[in-house]
């Protein structure tokens, strides 16, 4: 056998064959960007977790807003002076001087008045002046949370700027 092969291999004269490794040095720097990067997406994780709740919210009020719609569109069929169906709203635009309050539960249920669940959003239903024979116009804002919302005991209008949030919607209703 040649000394100078080793395993069939020819092998140059003052080298030994080596295994391949990493360096304590190398193992430490690696770990360490590893953690950097993990804490970056932890602290992400609370951030994240607030702005899907807040679209949650968003996404509700804007179905709440929907729903209040579609029951104004079914009312004008009523006769006048009776209520919606859905949620009690004034038959007919009624001219009053305050607005519907509606409460609704997290999920977006309406809360019958007198009822002991949750109220999470607060819905008011104001009619803007002067209904024409062929349009009636709404501002609807829905905010949350409804306990944290006073409604001025003169005018009957909530202020919404003390709300987490709000949505508003303009409801032009065709007869």
């Amino acid at each position: 056998m040649n000394p100078l092969t080793f395993l069939g291999r020819p092998v140059l004269k003052g080298s030994s064959p080596k295994t391949a490794a990493f360096s304590l040095i190398e193992v430490t720097l690696a770990l360490g960007i590893a953690a950097f990067c993990l804490i970056t997406v932890f602290a992400l994780l609370p951030v994240a977790l607030k702005t899907q709740q807040a679209a949650i919210q968003q996404t509700t009020a804007n179905t709440i807003a929907s729903q209040i719609v579609a029951d104004l569109s079914a009312a004008l069929r009523l006769p006048p002076g009776l209520q919606s169906k859905q949620f009690n709203l004034h038959g007919h635009w009624a001219r009053e001087l305050h607005p519907d309050i509606i409460y609704f539960t997290k999920d977006g249920t309406y809360v019958h008045p007198g009822s002991t669940e949750s109220q999470v959003f607060m819905a008011a239903v104001t009619y803007l002046e002067p209904p024409t024979e062929t349009t009636s116009l709404a501002d609807i804002t829905v905010g949350w949370p409804a306990p944290g919302i006073p409604i001025d005991s003169g005018s009957g209008q909530p202020d919404f700027s003390k709300a987490a949030g709000k949505v508003e919607a303009f409801a032009a209703i065709n007869r």
